[in-house]
């Protein structure tokens, strides 16, 4: 049985009339936008911005994409954008769109659709329509169903967009469980808007979400990755994955999250996981810097270690005797779990790399302030890291959380020390580069001997001796090789 989307759905408050500032943003309206409008209408064709850029228009926000309908047919569009632009791309047409380039404006053009779906798949039959009104119906949300009509400036918002925008809410064109039936990843676009927005979800939004969340199952994990990608890199992703946690879409796309919800003990012997790791990834993302710093923000490796850095505590969690409640080696299970997901929902294997070795590192600084570190175990510190030391500060440092004053500041003051001193030892050793005082044909030539597995043995004797002690020089790194040599024989 095929759903077919109907235009209406419930109904939609009025629209307010174009304040004067609406009407200073519409003479904002991109110089290509209005070009291209007089290119169809002199084609007899009608025109309209669509979607996104509407909405970032009234917003204030920057207008990047430039997306438009029309009801010219692809071929008709074809043509009309070929005088206009300077070049065209045509991989879209079988579905009805065309694209150009004109100077450093990218536009894509899709003539007026209807869909149809299929239940089992979200790939829809799309057939050609003809008014523009019926196109908006097939939106996500009332908020990216506007358009402005080019050849005239009318603004068109047949499902009150304009009013959810000023009342920062996410309702659907058509019935939300209709929608969300019809294409899934709806329910992960209105996470992504919550963050990226700062917007609320309509009630029967977040009912429709609960209820339809398992129809995620048929979208491909790499859609769902594309939509949690947008979402944690956005301005409060804190509020977005709350919004999947709360309707159970967590469960489907990221379960290790909701997992964090422990029972809190009686005696509250541990904190609230889930909430402890939102408070990390807000803390992280405060500590990423501007495009000239050492961690440019929105960064998505610290951002997704923060959030999952403690997801192997349920696994790990143990009643100890007298009340207490550990965790041990929570940090191994827990980078063990992130590969684990993060590969399921395809991401790259860098980021799989990296997230995984931040969550495994997270807890060695607590030995530090526990113990006086030697320079060796800065250096072996700074080594495990590599270029993930950066982060790896910022993780650190986001991890705390307590409302004690006297400990956080404790912590805060041991970091601060443990920074000086990786930064001096930098300046002293060139720690990033840290390497044995010889180098493997060094090996070789000192030994007598050719390539081996002896060879890296040697090396890796060279490598500790550097941490445990420094630079040693070649002729003292020589005698230390000899007398382990010898010593092996």
């Amino acid at each position: 049985m095929t759903n077919q989307r109907q235009a209406g759905g419930a109904a939609a408050p009025k629209p307010p009339a174009l304040s004067d500032y609406l009407e200073r943003s519409l003479a904002q309206l991109p110089p290509a936008a209005v070009s291209l409008g007089q290119a169809f209408a002199a084609a007899g064709q009608q025109l309209a911005l669509v979607g996104g850029p509407v909405r970032d228009l009234f917003l204030g926000r920057p207008v990047n994409d430039l997306d438009f309908a029309t009801s010219a047919r692809p071929d008709e569009t074809q043509a009309i954008l070929a005088t206009w632009g300077d070049k065209v791309w045509a991989v879209g047409k079988a579905f009805g769109t065309v694209a150009a380039r004109r100077g450093n404006a990218i536009v894509e053009v899709t003539t007026y659709r209807t869909e149809t779906y299929q239940p089992e798949s979200r790939k829809p039959d799309v057939a050609y329509g003809d008014t523009l009104e019926g196109d908006l119906s097939r939106r996500d949300f009332t908020v990216n169903a506007m358009a402005i009509r080019l050849d005239s400036l009318e603004f068109v918002d047949p499902f009150g967009g304009l009013s959810d925008l000023a009342g920062r809410l996410l309702r659907t064109p058509v019935a939300a469980s209709q929608s969300f039936d019809d294409d899934p990843l709806r329910i992960m676009r209105a996470a992504r808007f919550t963050a990226q927005l700062g917007f609320e979800v309509a009630e029967e939004v977040m009912t429709a979400m609960g209820a339809m969340a398992g129809r995620l199952e048929i979208v491909s994990a790499e859609r769902i990755q594309a939509e949690l990608v947008k979402l944690l890199l956005a301005a409060h992703p804190r509020s977005g994955l709350e919004l999947m946690v709360f309707t159970g879409v967590a469960d489907i796309v990221l379960p290790e999250l909701p997992a964090l919800q422990l029972e809190i003990d009686e005696h509250h012997h541990h904190k609230d996981v889930y909430e402890h790791s939102l408070t990390v990834l807000d803390q992280a993302i405060a500590l990423e810097t501007g495009p000239d710093g050492p961690v440019p923000g929105p960064d998505l490796v610290l951002r997704l270690a923060a959030l999952l850095h403690d997801i192997g505590k349920p696994a790990t969690r143990r009643f100890e005797p007298g009340g207490g409640v550990s965790f041990h080696h929570h940090e191994v299970v827990g980078a063990k779990l992130a590969a684990k997901r993060l590969r399921a929902l395809r991401f790259d294997n860098a980021t799989i790399k990296d997230v995984a070795k931040l969550i495994e590192l997270h807890l060695r600084f607590h030995g530090y302030g526990e113990a006086d570190w030697t320079d060796s175990a800065v250096r072996r510190y700074v080594t495990d890291a590599g270029p993930l030391l950066e982060r790896l500060h910022r993780l650190t440092r986001s991890d705390c959380t307590t409302r004690n004053r006297k400990k956080a500041e404790r912590l805060a003051f041991a970091y601060d020390d443990l920074e000086k001193r990786v930064a001096e030892l930098k300046a002293k050793e060139e720690l990033a580069a840290i390497r044995p005082d010889l180098n493997g044909d060094q090996i070789m030539a000192v030994l007598g001997i050719g390539p081996c597995k002896e060879v890296g043995r040697a090396y890796k004797f060279l490598l500790d001796l550097r941490m445990a002690e420094g630079p040693l020089g070649e002729e003292e790194a020589t005698r230390r090789l000899l007398a382990w040599w010898a010593a092996q024989s």
